[in-house]
């Protein structure tokens, strides 16, 4: 990943026509997320909002990887290629491991399936004895 970082970086650079330094200061503010207490709770606040952030870093990781396929540079596109396919999955697989690892710690833990009915003409009741 820090080589993918560096890779997206050099094309930036190259692409503005500045150098390495001024590009990552670019990338820096522009991801940059400050924690800012608002109302007493903490919160982080940053220049892009929150919706925007990863189709922009794919868009960036899809331009890194159409540049190096076109220079025929295909080990950079190949790292380039596994970070971008690792950000698109990230969500689910971060989702299935903690669902897996929540569900090894605490029986019958982690996301159930919803209870599908055979019947919709069946009425299905719990019933319970109460001592007297």
């Amino acid at each position: 990943m820090t080589y993918t970082g560096y890779l997206v970086i050099g094309v930036l650079a190259e692409y503005l026509g500045t150098g390495r330094f001024m590009a990552g200061l670019l990338l820096g503010v522009l991801f940059a997320r400050f924690p800012k207490v608002s109302q007493g709770k903490l919160r982080v606040v940053g220049l892009l909002p929150k919706p925007v952030r990863r189709p922009l870093i794919v868009g960036l990781l899809g331009l890194c990887l159409l540049h190096f396929l076109s220079r025929g540079d295909y080990v950079p596109a190949a790292f380039t290629g596994f970070a971008t396919a690792f950000l698109l999955t990230y969500p689910w697989l971060r989702r299935k491991v903690f669902d897996r690892v929540v569900s090894s710690v605490f029986p019958f833990a982690g996301r159930q399936a919803p209870k599908s009915t055979g019947d919709d003409m069946v009425i299905d009741g719990e019933f319970r004895e109460r001592k007297d």
